[in-house]
């Protein structure tokens, strides 16, 4: 036991470096959201994908190409309208008249870091398109299945205010996501400090001032080591019974799914590897907790037209379970 620690800690030292390394980049432009960026690093080293909910201009996109760039591999980028069809995001088959055969066209879906805007703008047939890529990371097509590059992440981004032209996104597929994000408005000093830097940069393209600091190779090794990190077992009943609490909440009308439980454990795992640890804490469990449930769960009609919102329960919940000792 005493040489796995060791181990791990050897590996989570360079990994360290990595995380300063990245917190740096995007600092050069991101100004405060340290909770966002520390989930999205997150959801790297868990395979997951993010959804980022916010009102336009508290640069969500910008986060997003952001992290794309700070990852050395491929980036598309699709912009959901109520007109794109499946096809239009998964590819299609064209006929080459030189070979007389048909011959598969690969979409913007096919990349390593794939941004979606405003995901909630498409029809259900083209998010329903996203259900297999999401959950296997494979596309099947014309009786074909072709794989995702690893690694492959899918960033997301819509309005939580727009309600025209918009289509609710179907549970399966807020299921798919690793963690929803909500962005908040800057503080007053925050704010000072964004336009400081709009003023000195001059009209530059702050993403333009972002290098690459992750490869592919590093991001599939780290994501090894942190399948590594320890867990107690009355942790992971911690984690069990936090789920449970959703499901038999009188105010939820629809509780967790056992993917939600596995994607606190998970997460919880890579949390504390950015913050130096070898093994999970009940805190790490908290703070993943809460972008993990709150679009896995729905809410009564009663409790919904009284306003309550789902971050509110998730909250009473996650503070109700007994963190164990």
């Amino acid at each position: 036991m005493e040489d796995h620690v060791f181990q791990t800690r050897v590996d989570l030292s360079a990994f360290n470096q990595q995380v300063r390394a990245i917190k740096d980049e995007i600092g050069k432009v991101i100004v405060g959201q340290e909770a966002m960026i520390d989930l999205l690093i997150t959801a790297i080293l868990s395979d997951g994908h993010v959804l980022i909910e916010g009102v336009p201009g508290v640069a969500k996109t910008l986060t997003a190409k952001i992290l794309a760039r700070i990852i050395d591999t491929d980036f598309s980028r699709i912009q959901f309208t109520p007109d794109l069809m499946p096809s239009d995001v998964l590819g299609t088959s064209v006929y080459n008249l030189k070979t007389t055969e048909f011959e598969f066209k690969a979409g913007p879906i096919f990349s390593n870091v794939v941004l979606i805007d405003e995901i909630n703008r498409a029809p259900a047939k083209t998010q329903a398109a996203l259900f297999e890529v999401m959950e296997e990371r494979q596309v099947t097509a014309d009786g074909q299945t072709r794989k995702m590059k690893s690694p492959y992440m899918v960033l997301a981004t819509q309005n939580p205010i727009e309600q025209e032209g918009t289509y609710r996104l179907p549970e399966a597929q807020l299921d798919r996501f690793l963690f929803k994000i909500v962005v908040n408005y800057p503080s007053h000093e925050q704010e000072v400090d964004i336009l400081a830097r709009h003023h000195a940069r001059r009209g530059a393209l702050p993403v333009e001032e972002i290098r690459p600091v992750l490869t592919s190779d590093q991001i599939n090794a780290f994501r090894a080591v942190a399948k590594t990190i320890h867990i107690e077992s009355n942790l992971v009943r911690y984690i069990a019974q936090m789920v449970q609490e959703t499901r038999n909440n009188p105010m939820l009308f629809l509780g967790a799914s056992p993917r939600a439980s596995i994607s606190i454990l998970t997460s919880a795992k890579s949390f504390a590897m950015i913050n130096g640890r070898d093994f999970v804490s009940p805190e790490d469990i908290k703070t993943v907790a809460l972008p993990v449930l709150r679009h896995r769960i729905i809410l009564s009609p009663e409790k919904e037209m009284e306003g309550v919102n789902a971050d509110e329960v998730v909250s009473q919940i996650i503070n109700k379970v007994e963190v164990p000792r």
